[in-house]
């Protein structure tokens, strides 16, 4: 009877309950610090996207964080229809190609830019503008076209002869003589004959920073861009003007990138930890920062985060365990013998 009365003491009950209660708290801390490290894993190989719509996505880019170049991070935009687009601080524009050769250079559309189907009808512009902490840089091969300008803040000049006389003031000049303005890109003699009939005026100016695009819109109606593309014919008929921005930009060349891609080292793909942006070779199972083949570093990561787990688990084990026993003792030893029956001085609460 004495244990029966002992072991049905609310004291030890409560104590009992405490117990078992931190002992399930430890199991689902276990629990969940595992599936949290399951979780937290970079970008693979597998959900890194070659295309968009019909543009390819090579290295350096990547429209998936976590691929390609942390260089060009964020920069490109895939929409759920399947149309790519370039973010500047000037807004998103349509990518039309993006070419990765010997000479890589991506060519944008600028919806609000002026072209031949507009006419006279010149619609409010913004002027475009990249960001100069990435690695993108707009091409000399590009000719802005302006419309409309303000002689008497604008200085509308045939280039030729104006800077002949004055050669200090030559590339502040806008040149009313274009061969650009003359021709027309799409437009033909038609349209060209209309527009020199009415009081369009043409002249052509490259920019060399965002602020002179801007302060030059602010006297001209609107403007264009019109860069050469090259043809592959024989000169001089290789290049023809088009419509659009080209925009150049460099291809990172790193050794970690170029063994991780390397077809017998196993063919992954270049990409970065998206937390400290460190190099990464994505690979169908895993990421390494070497290349897919390198088993001894794939197997030595997975071994270290499932021994990681669970030492963390034995280690808050022992401790929740420990503290258990420590704080069962603890209360037995301050409770009074009084054979199951409860007083004041033995109440919990």
């Amino acid at each position: 009877m004495m244990v029966s009365q002992m072991g049905s003491h609310p004291l030890i009950q409560k104590s009992t309950s405490l117990f078992n209660l931190m002992i399930i708290f430890i199991i689902l801390c276990s629990t969940t610090s595992t599936t949290t490290l399951n979780l937290i894993r970079p970008a693979q190989a597998s959900v890194c996207r070659t295309s968009c719509g019909k543009v390819p996505i090579n290295y350096p880019f990547g429209i998936d964080d976590g691929c390609g170049s942390p260089y060009y991070r964020h920069l490109l935009v895939c929409s759920e229809s399947g149309y790519l687009e370039l973010r500047t601080p000037s807004g998103r524009y349509p990518v039309r190609t993006i070419s990765y050769g010997t000479d890589p250079h991506i060519l944008l559309t600028d919806p609000f830019m002026w072209n031949c189907q507009d006419g006279d009808n010149f619609r409010p512009t913004r002027p475009f503008s990249l960001d100069t902490s990435t690695h993108l840089s707009l091409s000399p091969q590009n000719d802005y076209l302006f419309f409309n300008c303000s002689e008497a803040d604008v200085i509308i000049e045939p280039k030729p002869m104006f800077c002949e006389r004055f050669p200090e003031r030559c590339d502040s000049s806008c040149d009313s003589s274009s061969y650009l303005c003359r021709h027309l890109p799409e437009c033909g003699s038609a349209a060209y004959g209309r527009m020199s009939g009415s009081t369009t005026s043409c002249c052509s100016y490259y920019p060399k920073a965002t602020e002179s695009l801007r302060l030059m819109l602010k006297y001209c109606a609107s403007y264009t861009s019109v860069y050469w593309r090259n043809t592959g014919a024989t000169q001089p008929y290789d290049q023809v003007p088009e419509y659009g921005v080209r925009v150049d930009f460099e291809i990172p060349v790193t050794t970690s990138c170029l063994r991780c891609q390397d077809m017998s080292k196993g063919g992954g793909t270049c990409g970065f930890d998206i937390h400290s942006q460190d190099f990464l070779c994505l690979c169908g199972k895993a990421n390494v920062t070497t290349y897919c083949n390198d088993h001894d570093v794939t197997q030595h990561r997975r071994v270290g985060v499932i021994a990681g787990t669970a030492s963390a688990a034995s280690v808050a084990g022992v401790f929740g365990i420990g503290a258990g026993i420590w704080y069962l003792r603890k209360v037995r030893a301050k409770a009074p013998v009084t054979c199951g029956v409860q007083s004041n001085e033995n109440r919990l609460f």
